[in-house]
C-alpha cells in the first residue's frame, strides 16, 4: 500500500496499461492526416471544446478540484461525465493527482513535477511509474467529497462509457472518419494540451507572482487549454474561479463561469483573494 505521507514520484518501471492505451490512440488518429474534411475537423474542435473546455477545465479543475465556485449537482455530474471522455483516468484519480500536485508542486512528491525538464510533466509520468494509479486509501485522504458522493463514485466507475457512445454517436453521423477525428485525434490534441500546462507552464513563459514553484503564463498553452495556461496567477490563488487577468490574457473558462453565473448555475464564485491581486482587477475593471 502506498505511504501517503511519503509520497515520492516512481520514475522506474514502464506502465504497460498507459503505454498500450497512449500508443494506440496515437497510432489509431494517424488516418486523421488523410482524411481532413470540414465537417470532421469541426468534430474535432467542438468535441475538444466540450470534453477539454466545459469538462475538464470547468468541470475537473476549477469546479471540484478546487471548488471555485458552487455549481447544482445535475451540473457537477454533467461537466465530470463530458470530462471523462478525455481519457485522462477517472474523475476520481484525476482529481486525487491534481490536489497532490499543489500540495507537492515541483517537489519529488509531486505526480508531474517539472523540475527534470520537460519529458516527466508531459507524458513520463503517465508511461512510467504509478503517478496516477492510486490506491483507495489515497483517494480518502485527497477526495474524501467526491467518495461520499454516489453519483461521483458512479461516473467515476463507468468513466469509459461516455467516450464509447460519443463514438457510436460519431459513427452514424459521419462514418469512420469522424469517430478518427472526433475521438482518437480529438482525444491525443488534448492529452498533449492538457500535459502542457504540467510542462509548458511550468518551464517557459513569465512569473509576475512569486508562487514558490516553476509556475508561469504562457499564452500559448492559454490559447490551446481556454485559458489554463495562466498558469502562475492560478498558482498564486488556485481557488480562483479566475485565471486571466489583463485584458488580453483570455480565459475562455472564466467567461464560461460568468455565463453559468447569469443563467444561475454558478454561485459563491471565488476570484483571487490576493490582496495585491484585488487592486490590480480594480484597476483594470
Amino acid at each position: 500500500m502506498q505511504n501517503l505521507l511519503t509520497y515520492e514520484r516512481v520514475r522506474s518501471g514502464v506502465n504497460w496499461k498507459n503505454v498500450a492505451i497512449v500508443t494506440s490512440f496515437h497510432l489509431l488518429a494517424i488516418p486523421a492526416l488523410f482524411t481532413f474534411s470540414w465537417t470532421n475537423l469541426a468534430a474535432l474542435l467542438i468535441g475538444n471544446w466540450i470534453v477539454g473546455s466545459l469538462g475538464v477545465g470547468l468541470g475537473w479543475h476549477r469546479l471540484l478540484t478546487h471548488r471555485s465556485f458552487k455549481a447544482p449537482k445535475w451540473l457537477e455530474y454533467t461537466l465530470s461525465t463530458l470530462a471523462s471522455m478525455s481519457m485522462q483516468d477517472s474523475p476520481n484519480k484525476w482529481i486525487a493527482t491534481h490536489r497532490m500536485h499543489h500540495k507537492y508542486v515541483d517537489t519529488d512528491k509531486d505526480p508531474h513535477s517539472a523540475r527534470s525538464g520537460f519529458w516527466w510533466p508531459q507524458i513520463g509520468w503517465v508511461v512510467f511509474g504509478k503517478a496516477q494509479d492510486h490506491d483507495q486509501e489515497t483517494l480518502k485522504r485527497y477526495i474524501p467529497d467526491l467518495l461520499k458522493d454516489p453519483i461521483h463514485v458512479l461516473i467515476s466507475r463507468f468513466y469509459l462509457v461516455p467516450l464509447v457512445v460519443s463514438g457510436f454517436t460519431l459513427f452514424a453521423f459521419g462514418g469512420w472518419t469522424m469517430v478518427v477525428w472526433g475521438v482518437f485525434a480529438r482525444v491525443v490534441f488534448g492529452w498533449h494540451t492538457t500535459w502542457f500546462v504540467n510542462s509548458l507552464s511550468h518551464l517557459y513563459g513569465k512569473r509576475p507572482h512569486e508562487t514558490g514553484d516553476l509556475s508561469t503564463n504562457n499564452w500559448f498553452v492559454a490559447l490551446l487549454t481556454f485559458g489554463e495556461g495562466w498558469h502562475n496567477n492560478h498558482h498564486m490563488s488556485p481557488t480562483s474561479a479566475r485565471h486571466g487577468l489583463r485584458w488580453y490574457q483570455f480565459d475562455m473558462n472564466w467567461i464560461a463561469i460568468r455565463v453559468f453565473e447569469k443563467l444561475g448555475w454558478a454561485t459563491n464564485i471565488k476570484v483571487f483573494d490576493a490582496p495585491e491581486v484585488s487592486v490590480e482587477l480594480k484597476r483594470a475593471a
